[in-house]
């Protein structure tokens, strides 16, 4: 069999609903299998205003609205339909996305059929719990998304760390990496554009302290503006440039007095605005890769990233950009104000993450998971029916 000749179902909680680095990951590796030839069945909760055109095939599972968080809905049951679809598709490998419910019932939907199910590990969800007061849901939640992923044939996460992470909590025997690339097009040094900071009240003299992505807590709100109000407590002169939106973009601007939010941004448009930070800084610590990072790298320009999942894989400390402790809110001030203070340090760390950077096909990347799907496939026809 070859790429050519398969036909995937892939479930996902979110396909095109929101923009975030899950999404497009999953939209461009189906691009690239329909550019192979392969099929691609998508299955995931719709909504009636998507953030942009899905690849593949998409059929709507049943949903309902995430309290709080409208953006996005969550699949509640395998329905008939779908199981009728499933069925009517026959597909040759099943591909899960999400650790939720349906999920659950498609890995055993395809177990019962001798389908090979790869699972892709985008983002730490058993993290979540500990932004929202709920700290004491973290070890129930890893226990059942762990059940999942056993069930699964094997695990793909986007950085060795995180795979690291999932070999060590007992997620799975088979772990590989299916790595993320960048689009050159959009994020390069070259796209730097101080007439746009001027706009935007940003001085030449001011050193731009970005953030980059969706404005939730999870992504390590409350660690950025902690940094920042302790960078102003020390008199260190910066701007802080906000690029994104999200729920929490209320609160987190009243901690951020004089703060620049360019909200929303895509396209040439995003990589204008990623080359015209000084430095990205980057708290979170629930990514398994750190989309947002690697585009900072490819614009040329440093990052300060906390010492977890993703970034550790990425930037290489003092010399890329600086890795801090998580939640250590004085060292992420060291960092970024060693960066505010020596433009020459700035500059070298920038232009030495995007040398780095350019290590990063999404060619070469996405092949990687078709031939984990095609080595599946095989293992799976050597077994013995039961």
């Amino acid at each position: 069999m070859d790429i050519a000749d398969l036909r995937i179902a892939l479930f996902s909680g979110n396909y095109n609903m929101t923009t975030d680095g899950a999404n497009k990951a999953l939209n461009r590796l189906v691009e690239y299998l329909q550019r192979q030839g392969a099929v691609v069945r998508v299955y995931s909760p719709v909504n009636d205003t998507p953030a942009f055109e899905p690849q593949g095939t998409l059929v709507g599972l049943p949903s309902v609205a995430i309290p709080g968080r409208s953006e996005y809905r969550f699949p509640t049951f395998l329905s008939s339909r779908i199981t009728a679809d499933l069925k009517a598709f026959d597909p040759h490998v099943l591909h899960i996305s999400s650790p939720d419910f349906v999920a659950r019932s498609a890995v055993n939907w395809a177990r019962k059929r001798k389908i090979p199910v790869l699972a892709s590990v985008h983002t730490r969800f058993d993290t979540y719990p500990r932004y929202y007061n709920m700290g004491f849901m973290e070890p129930p939640l890893k226990a059942l998304i762990r059940s999942l992923y056993r069930q699964c044939d094997a695990l793909v996460t986007p950085s060795e760390s995180m795979a690291e992470v999932l070999r060590e909590e007992g997620m799975n025997d088979d772990i590989g990496i299916w790595s993320r690339g960048v689009d050159r097009s959009i994020f390069d040094p070259s796209r730097r554009d101080l007439g746009w900071r001027r706009e935007l009240g940003i001085a030449d003299h001011e050193v731009a302290v970005g953030f980059l992505g969706r404005l939730v807590m999870e992504k390590g709100l409350d660690v950025f503006a902690a940094t920042i109000a302790e960078l102003r407590k020390r008199g260190v002169n910066h701007k802080v440039l906000v690029v994104g939106e999200g729920p929490a973009k209320v609160s987190f601007s009243e901690r951020l007095p004089g703060a620049v939010l360019a909200g929303f941004q895509s396209g040439e448009n995003l990589g204008r605005a990623v080359a015209s930070m000084d430095l990205l800084l980057n708290p979170s610590i629930t990514e398994t890769f750190g989309n947002v990072t690697l585009e900072a790298m490819a614009s040329g320009i440093p990052v300060v990233a906390a010492r977890a999942t993703g970034s550790t894989s990425l930037v290489i400390d003092g010399e890329t950009g600086t890795l801090v402790e998580p939640g250590n809110i004085p060292a992420f001030a060291d960092a970024v104000t060693a960066y505010c203070n020596d433009t020459s340090l700035r500059e070298a760390h920038g232009t030495a993450g995007e040398l780095r950077s350019r290590n990063y096909s999404w060619d070469a990347i996405n092949k990687a998971v078709a031939e984990a799907y095609l080595r599946l496939i095989a293992q799976k026809s050597k077994q013995p029916s039961a």
